[in-house]
């Protein structure tokens, strides 16, 4: 039975109570925040979607707060197990607080980063990346988008205590999330509380002494990956005087911290042309022009060419690509590609070269990465020694208990 204090405290909020099975209370005792509807027993009380709703077990014992919604499958986000909070706007500038303290903690500035990584921050399905003096937000949960002004203006009149001048806010709401979740698709600059309106289409960032073009409104996800920046200068410091090839290379941050760190050439292949465009654009802001040449290609067909040909043209190869999978339902399918390009890598990598291989699929598991890298080797009839295993930048810090949390791969190895 729950204890007097918290009875009176779930009282005072007037909320709706949701009672769900053994299992979900199990769950959520070890750390995990969603609900799903099937793990529901019954709801006591009224409530409308995106409200916040108090969380019992069966038998009435407190597990926490969260934001119901029944257009999602995921039907309660908790973001909070204090009861005796009162989610006022006092408290939810008090989480913001939190999420950008951490950052200006364990980052070197804040002048590019993640400053708010959803259920990681304790703001489910919010994401708010800062490039330069624009900020950029993607919202994926019914209550969350409820409670944005809040939320958007106190992490702007935070940062500029801090001295980070915010010249706006673009918001990048639309995706499959947000239809699942019954929200509205939307993009545009969100009217900011005493700043002017803003129509920028385009930032220039630093990030590790390396310049690059931010396309705010175009670009892919919020516009850059801030998640790899320090393995971008991990490889980097692998790579002077070296040949390298960078795959999937985006907007060609990997090649440009390896020509940074003194690399000989780089080759830059991608599929799309206009991510190339962004490459080349980025090749001439950094004057690295002479040092390089870009490839529109899909990598699968150019590493197998490569194959093909018995060529061993290069000392390093980076393999950075979108995300294979984004279910169970196809982990095995997308577990063959990473070997696949994995495999044929090694088989072009110069003996004594280096592999930079990474997965930002939180479905492609260590254990699974792991064990396609050892296949992709004895396949390949190559030996591999292991540098290191790293994983996302700290400012996408990782939930214990919330797997999903934990995503990105990044492993270098030296072929031997």
């Amino acid at each position: 039975m729950m204890e007097i204090g918290i009875i009176i405290a779930m009282q005072k909020r007037n909320q709706a109570m949701v009672y769900v099975t053994r299992k979900q209370s199990e769950s959520i005792k070890n750390g995990h925040p969603w609900i799903y509807g099937d793990e529901i027993i019954h709801i006591d009380g009224d409530y409308a979607n995106g409200d916040i709703v108090d969380v019992v077990s069966t038998k009435g014992s407190y597990l926490g707060c969260g934001l119901i919604n029944d257009h999602s499958k995921i039907k309660v986000r908790l973001f909070s197990t204090n009861a005796s909070d009162t989610y006022d706007q006092a408290y939810w500038c008090r989480v913001v607080d939190h999420a950008l303290q951490y950052r200006l903690d364990v980052m070197e500035d804040l002048d590019n980063a993640r400053l708010v990584f959803g259920e990681s921050d304790f703001l489910p399905g919010v994401t708010i990346d800062k490039f330069n003096t624009v900020l950029v937000a993607e919202i994926m949960c019914y209550g969350m988008e409820m409670r944005k002004d809040m939320i958007y203006n106190h992490v702007v009149e935070t940062l500029e205590n801090h001295g980070y001048t915010i010249d706006g806010l673009y918001e990048r709401n639309k995706g499959i999330l947000r239809i699942k979740e019954g929200l509205e698709e939307y993009e545009g600059w969100y009217p900011l509380m005493g700043k002017p309106s803003c129509n920028m289409v385009e930032t220039i960032i630093t990030e590790n002494g390396i310049q690059y073009y931010v396309d705010i409104v175009n670009g892919q996800k919020t516009g850059f990956f801030l998640d790899q920046k320090y393995n971008r200068q991990a490889i980097g410091s692998l790579c002077h005087g070296k040949t390298i090839l960078d795959c999937f290379t985006h907007t060609g941050s990997f090649g440009l911290n390896a020509l940074k760190h003194g690399a000989n050439h780089v080759t830059f292949v991608d599929i799309s042309a206009s991510a190339m465009e962004m490459t080349k654009r980025n090749v001439t802001l950094n004057h690295y022009e002479n040092h390089c040449d870009f490839i529109v290609s899909d990598c699968f067909d150019y590493l197998d060419q490569l194959k093909r040909s018995g060529q061993h043209p290069y000392d390093v190869i980076i393999l950075d690509p979108p995300a294979f999978t984004k279910s169970r339902s196809t982990i095995d399918h997308a577990m063959k590609g990473y070997q696949r390009i994995n495999g044929d890598a090694m088989r072009i990598l110069k003996r004594g070269g280096y592999l930079a291989t990474a997965s930002c699929s939180h479905f492609a598991y260590s254990d699974l990465f792991d064990s396609m890298i050892y296949r992709a080797a004895k396949e390949s009839g190559t030996r591999l020694r292991e540098i290191e295993k790293r994983k996302q930048s700290k400012d996408h810090p990782i939930l214990m208990g919330v797997p999903e949390t934990e995503y990105l791969k990044f492993h270098i190895y030296q072929k031997v």
